[in-house]
């Protein structure tokens, strides 16, 4: 069985980035600056919208990060899932570092990092939060960005819906348990039904809004899909913008007491996804894979699906926790580091191919 044309000639997989996701950085930035001053200014008010609470789940930031993440989900074609065969070695690498490595080397980065290393330049009280963060941010793969690096490689954009079909099934029913899991191993204890409400929310439901929307669609027309896909992407970014200034307004007074935790925090992220990216590369060339099936492999390894680790931060530990910064520090890093990804697997494409 083989995907339909509709997978290979979507603008969404195959444009390059937009100005707003080649300066997600700058974007980040300029938040956490109007985020910390309007949190300070207007306390009261971002109290009044942490409190608009039910079971434990912000309303307001649940309509955001609906609004972020279906327009994402969207891209993704699980009809894809058949193409799964015919690169088993590519998606071993794919599957065997986004569940294997990645968020076990993370949890144990963020124990050498946050509970050792960096512990006495950091507050004690939120250690375990800062770990807890960073474990989230690991535990689910990229989702949309991916198809933008994959582009920026000339990677295989077949195989590259097909590993985030892949990974976004496997996510539905592996990253509470392995979130669950890898806290217990870190000592941190957190509700399971407060776990499994966010991923029914931030990832079930989303995912199948987002098939049903994007099925209706194509069953008009392919311009009708790439019509809708182009109005509804600003949403995601409005709302991404939108939760950032939410979050460093409750986070405004720690950023401002100690400035140097953004830094640090940053630190553990960096090592794990030229770690991860190094390793995914490198096995796909052990492995005799094609370049262009090695450089999406290694990009999944390496970004997160910051979306999910904001929600779920929030929804666990709250709008003034350290995982919630720790997962927001991922956002403001992902686009420099995988623009250097990016160009260490095109620069040495040549010594690849030799293998």
């Amino acid at each position: 069985m083989s995907v339909p044309c509709e997978v290979i000639v979507e603008p969404s997989q195959l444009a390059p980035m937009n100005r707003f996701e080649r300066y997600l950085s700058l974007w980040v930035f300029l938040c956490i600056l109007a985020g910390v001053g309007v949190g300070q200014w207007l306390p009261d008010w971002f109290q009044a919208i942490g409190r608009m609470e039910v079971a434990q789940v912000n309303l307001p930031v649940g309509v955001l990060i609906w609004i972020m993440i279906i327009p994402m989900l969207m891209k993704v074609d699980f009809s894809a899932l058949a193409e799964v065969r015919q690169h088993v070695r590519g998606i071993g690498v794919t599957l065997f570092v986004n569940w294997m490595v990645k968020p076990f080397s993370m949890a144990f980065l963020a124990w050498l990092f946050i509970r050792h290393w960096f512990a006495p330049l950091l507050p004690a009280d939120q250690i375990d939060s800062y770990i807890a963060g960073l474990i989230l941010l690991a535990a689910a793969p990229c989702t949309a960005m991916v198809f933008v690096w994959s582009r920026l490689t000339n990677g295989d954009p077949l195989f590259t819906l097909s590993q985030v079909a892949l990974n976004d099934s496997i996510m539905i029913v592996a990253f509470a348990p392995l979130v669950a899991f890898l806290l217990g191993l870190s000592a941190i204890t957190v509700p399971w039904a407060t776990l499994m409400t966010s991923v029914v929310l931030y990832i079930v439901i989303p995912v199948i809004i987002a098939q049903l929307w994007r099925k209706s669609l194509l069953a008009i027309s392919q311009a009708a899909f790439d019509t809708a896909m182009a109005r509804v992407g600003p949403w995601s970014i409005v709302a991404l913008l939108a939760t950032l200034v939410l979050l460093f307004a409750f986070q405004g007074q720690a950023i401002i007491e100690q400035p140097l935790v953004i830094a640090l925090l940053a630190v553990p992220i960096l090592v794990q996804v030229l770690f991860n990216a190094s390793l995914a590369y490198g096995l796909n060339r052990a492995l005799g894979e094609k370049h262009a099936i090695a450089c999406p492999s290694a990009l999944i390894g390496a970004s997160n699906f910051f979306e999910l680790a904001v929600a779920a931060a929030i929804s666990l530990f709250g709008f003034e926790s350290g995982a919630a910064l720790a997962t927001v520090v991922g956002v403001l890093i992902e686009v420099p580091v995988m623009l250097l990804v990016v160009r260490v697997v095109n620069r040495s494409k040549g010594w690849y191919e030799r293998g």
